[in-house]
C-alpha cells in the first residue's frame, strides 16, 4: 500500500485539520484513522461508538471527489483499523 499517496488523500478527507507527519506516513494516517474511529477529537461525554464513526467515515470516502482506487484503499484501511479498535475493546 502506498501510505505517501494514502496520506495526501486522507488530506483531502479533511482539509480543515492540520495532519503533520509522525515518523512517516503509515504511523501518522493510521494514529489519525484510529483518532477518527476512537472520536478523540470530541469531548468524552460526546463521542460517538465507533461503529457509527467507522460508517459516518465510509460515507465521507464514498461521497469524496477521490478515485476508486484510493477510495477502496482508504476503506482497506479504515476496515482493518476498525477491526482493530474492536478486538482492544472486546479485550
Amino acid at each position: 500500500m502506498d501510505y505517501d499517496r494514502l496520506l495526501a488523500s486522507y488530506r483531502k478527507l479533511w482539509s480543515n485539520r492540520t495532519l503533520p507527519l509522525v515518523n512517516n506516513s503509515e504511523t501518522t494516517l493510521e494514529e489519525a484513522i484510529k483518532k477518527e474511529l476512537l472520536d478523540e477529537m470530541t469531548h468524552p461525554r460526546l463521542r460517538q461508538r465507533p461503529e457509527v464513526k467507522f460508517v459516518n467515515a465510509l460515507k465521507r470516502i464514498f461521497s469524496s471527489s477521490l478515485s476508486d482506487r484510493e477510495k477502496l484503499d482508504l476503506i482497506e484501511l479504515h476496515t482493518k483499523l476498525f477491526d482493530r479498535v474492536l478486538k482492544k475493546e472486546d479485550s
